[in-house]
């Protein structure tokens, strides 16, 4: 990741920045809750071919992995400004969360040695 990136505040604050100049306004929560289900299906659909046991489709070939990521953060940062989760505090929350809970889990894990 370059020094340049934007943070997830950035994030948030260019989706809000976006969608209210560019795209008039929010869509309600649940049609965004429905778009985000759409997007990953998609990230999943590219995943599942690409790298899973499904043959990839020609339509599929070109499909930029990233772009369909970005789409999903996106949208998951658009449903964060909607409800008012400040996602760099809840990834810190969350990141706190599992090194507490799994400190020791995945190290003691035969599946993983």
């Amino acid at each position: 990741m370059s020094d340049d990136s934007p943070s997830l505040a950035q994030v948030q604050s260019t989706v809000d920045e976006w969608i209210t100049t560019i795209g008039v306004r929010y869509f309600s929560e649940l049609t965004n809750m429905t778009i985000l289900t759409e997007e990953v299906g998609e990230l999943a659909r590219i995943m599942a071919r690409r790298y899973g046991d499904q043959s990839e489709k020609p339509s599929d070939a070109n499909r930029d992995l990233g772009d369909e990521m970005a789409d999903v953060l996106w949208v998951l940062a658009a449903l964060a400004n909607q409800t008012g989760v400040n996602l760099s505090e809840a990834f810190e929350r969350n990141l706190e969360k599992k090194t507490q809970r799994d400190a020791d889990r995945h190290r003691n894990n035969p599946k993983l040695q």
